[in-house]
Formats: C-alpha cells, sequence, structure tokens
C-alpha cells in the first residue's frame, strides 16, 4: 500500500496523501523489526522501540517541512484521488487494527505496533474528509491541515513510544 500512497500522493498532488504513504513505510518497518525482536529480551524491544520512535519523529518532522514548503508553492490537489486512496488504506488499516487489537496494552515494542495501526486509520479517514473539502472548497488548505494533523500525531505518537522505551531501558524488569 505505500508504494500505491506515495505514487498517487505524489501524482494528485496531496501532502496528507503523501503523508500517510511515509507512515504506511514507517508501519512497515514498524512490523518486520516488531517481530524480529518479539522473542528477544525486554532490553533489546525497548531498543527497537527507541529507533522505530526516533524514525516516527524522522517522517513527522519531514511531513511538517514539506506541509509549510507547499503552503507556499503547491497547488490544489486531486479530491479524486486522494478519497478513493483513502478509502482503500483504511480497509487495509482496519484489518490490521483488527489482528492486533489483543496487543495494544503490550510492552513498548507491540504498543509501537498498535499505535502506528491505529494513527494510520485515524489518517486515512483524515485524507478522505480532506479529499472531500478540497473538491467543496476548491483549495489545497484541507490538504495541508490534515497533513500538519498527522504530523502532530506522528510527532506525539514518537514521543510516546520513546518514554515508555526510555521507561522499560531504565527500569528492566
Amino acid at each position: 500500500m505505500f508504494f500505491v500512497e506515495v505514487i498517487m500522493g505524489i501524482k494528485s498532488g496531496s501532502t496528507s496523501l503523501l503523508s500517510d504513504s511515509l507512515d504506511f513505510l514507517g508501519d512497515s518497518a514498524n512490523y518486520m523489526i516488531s517481530l524480529i525482536v518479539l522473542p528477544m529480551a525486554l532490553s533489546y524491544r525497548a531498543k527497537a522501540s527507541l529507533v522505530k520512535g526516533l524514525t516516527m519523529a524522522g517522517f513527522g518532522l519531514f511531513i511538517l517541512i514539506t506541509t509549510a514548503y507547499r503552503a507556499f508553492y503547491g497547488d490544489i490537489p486531486s479530491y479524486s484521488e486522494m478519497s478513493i486512496i483513502g478509502i482503500l488504506a483504511l480497509l487495509v488499516n482496519l484489518s490490521a487494527l483488527f489482528v492486533l487489537l489483543n496487543f495494544r496494552d503490550g510492552d513498548s515494542n507491540m504498543r509501537s505496533v498498535w499505535v502506528c495501526s491505529r494513527n494510520d486509520a485515524i489518517g486515512n479517514i483524515a485524507v478522505i474528509i480532506a479529499g472531500l473539502a478540497v473538491y467543496f472548497l476548491q483549495s489545497k488548505y484541507p490538504d495541508l491541515i490534515v497533513a500538519f494533523i498527522l504530523a502532530f500525531l506522528a510527532l506525539q505518537a514518537a514521543i510516546e513510544i520513546i518514554s515508555r522505551a526510555i521507561n522499560e531501558l531504565n527500569n528492566p524488569l
């Protein structure tokens, strides 16, 4: 889904769709890392969570910069492409959330997987709403506002995951 979203984000000119695609990329890496470290000691899982949190923070900062740039130099994105890809991505993320439901209260490693998937579903809904708002308002600003919100969510999740990982590293069981 990452490749579909990044291609369509660029093609449509949608910063929020591009933001969501980066989140998908981060989630794919997040899932892979989480599976690798799952059987390892808590300290390894916490270190992996720390890396994942820092990566999420990097994505969030990148989207903030991109949003600011497009506020000055961007055009009105394609609302239809935004909405259609947003709906497809939402279906994928709701499936992942259903599978991960039992892991939402686990250690920082498993919590990070849940948080990423939850944020993706929220982001997908926001992209769909932005697409509709772009259509009705004929403005790029709904897309930029949603991109800003997605960046904020990524940074908020990064802080939560980094804090939990540091706590687990400082207070091993």
